[in-house]
């Protein structure tokens, strides 16, 4: 659990030092960090999902057996 969290700080620090040292304008920057965002939201709504139903699943393998 520590690795994971160490991870994903790592990730949002190293990201955020991308976007600060990017020459890019501010209305290009906004838009292509919003568009990374959505992406990322997305990913973890469709692995939520998917888990969700692995466990569902599996609960009522447990309910029946």
């Amino acid at each position: 659990m520590r690795f994971m969290a160490g991870f994903l700080i790592g990730m949002v620090i190293g990201a955020a030092a991308v976007l600060l040292t990017t020459p890019q304008s501010g209305s290009d920057l906004q838009q292509g960090v919003r568009l990374r965002f959505d992406g990322l939201l997305d990913e973890g709504r469709k692995a939520a999902a998917l888990r969700r139903a692995e466990l569902e699943t599996r609960l009522a393998e447990l309910q029946a057996g």
